[in-house]
């Protein structure tokens, strides 16, 4: 890394990402460790705080919702009333709370969390900061069967927060796939790049150090780590029922923008991982490469993203 002149001051950011989990449907109990999470990052210096894919409103691994192709099954539907219940309302109560957190120290979070509306859930990354709730990113294609669970978000909640000092987007979980996505995202001018997600397959950090390399920008993943205990009793996931069963094995990472790994990846247990961000890197790392920018070509290719709200009903 090339150092500041004497005549400079380097321009950083403190970053955490929290690999944890809490309690399926028990909403109160994941809002009081999200609060001692970030509580914690803040405490170690942390500015920007990571949070899993859905850490409020539970990330169901395991379960089946008695669905199979063409049919559902009674025990299926009483179980999704009891994750729609844990699910929370955006905005309301809980974003309320983290908004008066965020506020009071004096930094910025992304939340996973599933959002009711209605009778449709969605995945979404919510994003707060010292000025309280600043909107949410609702995820475009939950993966697999997901799809049975969560509703599709469009192309209006693709935010970039502009912190003053970077600015903050969020991909959660299989959208880190969709290369469109990813351009519109670079398009931007993401420069922390967080990635809330529940994959903890080996496979994932080439995919977040692909994304750093491609989108020359910072990336902060935070993934849950779930065992068996963490589901009430009467739920049995196929991973099997032993307590210390592992459902969601971790592998939280903070990346740079040339690739390389500066935190983590994390695993065999819950913890905060932090590190110091030389805002600085970000322009060494697009020297020579800029997706949207001075290495695209838009003779031959262009994007368009129609960021719009698609509601189902509309007055005239």
């Amino acid at each position: 890394m090339t150092s500041a002149s004497p005549h400079e001051s380097r321009r950083t950011v403190t970053v955490a990402v929290a690999q944890a989990a809490a309690p399926l449907f028990d909403t109160a109990a994941a809002m009081a460790r999200a609060e001692e999470l970030i509580r914690e990052a803040a405490l170690r210096g942390a500015e920007v705080v990571v949070l899993p894919e859905a850490f409020l409103g539970g990330y169901p691994k395991g379960l089946d919702f008695g669905v199979t192709v063409g049919s559902r099954t009674p025990d299926g539907r009483d179980l999704f009333r009891r994750y729609h219940a844990a699910a929370i309302e955006v905005p309301g109560p809980e974003t309320e709370t983290l908004a008066v957190l965020t506020r009071e120290l004096g930094c910025h979070a992304v939340v996973g969390a599933v959002e009711r509306q209605g009778g449709t859930l969605y995945c979404v990354a919510l994003f707060f900061g010292p000025d309280g709730y600043l909107g949410l990113h609702r995820k475009l294609m939950p993966t697999a069967a997901e799809r049975y669970l969560w509703g599709q978000g469009d192309g209006s909640t693709l935010p970039v927060i502009d912190t003053g000092t970077a600015r903050i987007g969020a991909a959660i979980c299989w959208e880190n796939y969709m290369p469109l996505l990813r351009t519109a995202m670079y398009a931007k001018g993401v420069d922390l790049w967080c990635a809330p997600t529940v994959d903890d397959r080996d496979a994932w950090q080439a995919t977040m150090r692909h994304i750093a390399l491609e989108g020359r920008c910072f990336v902060l993943s935070a993934n849950q780590y779930l065992r068996r205990d963490a589901l009430p009793a009467d739920l049995h996931p196929v991973q099997g029922d032993g307590r210390d069963t592992v459902l969601i094995g971790g592998g939280s990472v903070i990346v740079s923008p040339l690739g390389e790994v500066l935190a983590g990846p994390l695993r065999d247990g819950e913890g905060i991982l932090t590190a110091e961000l030389d805002l600085d890197d970000l322009t060494r790392a697009r020297f020579d490469l800029d997706t949207t920018g001075h290495y695209a070509r838009p003779d031959v290719f262009t994007l368009h993203v129609d960021e719009s709200p698609r509601p189902t009903v509309t007055a005239s």
